[in-house]
């Protein structure tokens, strides 16, 4: 095959390729050119990064994250994999609220004041579908709706409106966005172009860095590929600025072997101690989808599941003391999400099936350090069908991010993140001039939602109290869905009481969810016959 017959084949202008530098496999995404998309020049002046890391598959939240305080009712609704309440890791000032036995890690990153865990977050109406909620987690949409952008592309087209065009230049010669390990997810997608790169095999960035070429088939089209890779290694503007990146860094603490996400992780702190301005890094391991063998059934304390999270604690563990030992622990912040989480009830096969809300990490040398939210409230006798209502609308944490960690400021919010969403105290960041609100902490022992009475047949009065301004109030229902909206709008300081008429409902568990400002809180109602 002639060399133009083979591009013109192969390489359509308008499909994004792969291209190989010295055996870096990168993906470059661009409406325009497949060889400089991703490089980007900022406008806020921040030195901030931003590290994202999936869960593929839906994590079991309820056996990362347990409930002490209602560990009869979890016992209960899980015997067959339940974990030994003795096996719990505690938490500094923590009574109620302890980590899978795996997460020693984890668990220094708390007492050390470097943790927040996130409970029961979620969405109004949850898909239990991989693909569908893995977009909506992506995107940052409701459930009715598809968006094609994602909601980091959307914050670096804020950034970077003009984007891709006279990108890269002097002020910005780096990729702004990178995922590690994977093709570039909807996460990152601009509203009009990918704002990030891949870097899809870990193994190959060390053959990059060295100046190793992989091996090529001795075939035609392996000469082929050798000769892509030549002439793309002249003309990818951001190869020779990434490889000084690494370059520069010659030596790293310690990660675990044969752990895919540490070693993702490795790559992130080694690009971000050598210099790269890029914000958002992504990161991903998957096997998280437990319908079955989630544990040991002799030890219910070791098995896949166990696995997974001593793979997610180790590999945080050693990025976070490989940042500090590099010197630069203080841009970086991570978050860890799942598409979704599993059922209270397990199945008849040691696994879960999967479910709605779960907690989720953010972790970090200035995060505020705590759990934010309160423990799931579990009934006594979990079926199949429970669910946990979600407490925090993960766009909540998004923007929380965005605003408290990178400065956005509140106009170009509501465009990135397409509603108002309230703001969580995740983290602090002092040169955004500004503090982020504390207030759910001093209230977090506060009951602000209740209802009468409890149980109830059919009607059923729920009274709130509201500091003021918008306050949401809704009914969710055993699958973890918003079924009704009862209050939501603006209202003065003060205790209000609504009905709620249950007819034709279900007898069952229900939750009454308020959302205020920074506040939420969530009441469960049981309806009787």
């Amino acid at each position: 095959m002639k060399r133009r017959d083979f591009f013109k084949q192969t390489l359509p202008a308008t499909v994004t390729f792969p291209a190989l530098i010295n055996g870096f496999s990168v993906k470059a995404h661009t409406a325009q050119s497949a060889l400089v998309q991703a490089l980007l020049g900022g406008t806020t002046d921040t030195d901030k990064v931003l590290v994202i890391i999936q869960l593929n598959g839906g994590n079991d939240g309820l056996n990362m994250v347990i409930p002490i305080e209602f560990y009869s009712n979890y016992y209960n609704a899980r015997q067959n994999i339940a974990i030994p309440q003795n096996k719990i890791l505690s938490l500094s000032g923590q009574l109620a609220t302890g980590l899978h036995p795996s997460m020693k890690g984890m668990q220094t990153l708390y007492n050390e004041g470097k943790l927040n865990i996130v409970q029961a977050v979620g969405y109004p109406t949850p898909s239990f579908s991989h693909f569908r909620a893995t977009d909506i987690w992506m995107s940052a949409s409701d459930f009715g709706d598809v968006l094609t952008s994602g909601w980091t592309g959307r914050y670096l087209n804020v950034e970077y409106p003009n984007f891709p065009n006279g990108y890269p230049n002097t002020q910005m010669p780096h990729p702004l966005a990178i995922q590690i390990g994977s093709i570039t997810s909807l996460t990152l997608q601009g509203p009009a172009v990918n704002m990030g790169m891949s870097i899809s095999d870990p193994n190959s960035f060390y053959n990059f860095i060295s100046g190793v070429d992989d091996p090529v088939p001795a075939t035609p089209w392996g000469k082929e590929l050798k000769y892509i890779r030549s002439v793309t290694q002249q003309t990818q503007q951001y190869a020779a600025v990434i490889k000084n990146a690494a370059s520069a860094v010659p030596a790293q603490a310690v990660y675990p072997a044969n752990n895919d996400l540490a070693a993702q992780l490795k790559i992130i702190a080694r690009l971000v101690k050598g210099g790269l301005k890029t914000r958002i890094y992504m990161a991903s391991t998957g096997g998280f989808d437990t319908h079955s063998s989630q544990v040991n059934t002799l030890d219910t304390t070791t098995g896949t599941h166990a696995n997974l999270m001593l793979r997610i604690s180790d590999a945080i563990k050693a990025f976070m003391d490989d940042l500090k030992g590099l010197g630069v622990e203080d841009r970086v912040i991570g978050l860890t999400f799942s598409e979704f989480g599993r059922r209270i009830k397990s199945n008849s096969s040691s696994g879960t099936d999967h479910g709605a809300a779960a907690p989720l990490f953010v972790f970090g040398a200035h995060v505020k350090s705590d759990i934010t939210g309160k423990n799931p409230a579990l009934p006594v006798n979990a079926t199949v069908n429970d669910n946990i209502p979600y407490q925090y609308d993960f766009r909540s944490i998004y923007a929380s991010l965005l605003k408290q960690w990178f400065c956005v400021n509140d106009t170009d919010l509501q465009t990135v993140m397409l509603k108002n969403f309230q703001e969580v105290p995740l983290c602090v960041n002092t040169a955004c001039h500004q503090d982020a609100p504390d207030e759910i902490l001093r209230r977090a022992g506060d009951e602000l939602i209740i209802n009468h009475p409890n149980p109830f047949v059919q009607t059923t009065s729920i009274t709130f109290r509201t500091k003021g301004g918008h306050t949401l109030i809704q009914v969710i229902d055993q699958l973890g869905r918003v079924i009704r909206v009862l209050g939501d709008r603006d209202y003065v300081p003060g205790t209000y009481t609504l009905p709620f008429d249950g007819f034709g409902l279900p007898a069952g568990v229900y939750y009454a969810r308020l959302q205020n400002g920074s506040l939420q809180q969530v009441r469960s109602m049981l309806k009787s016959r």
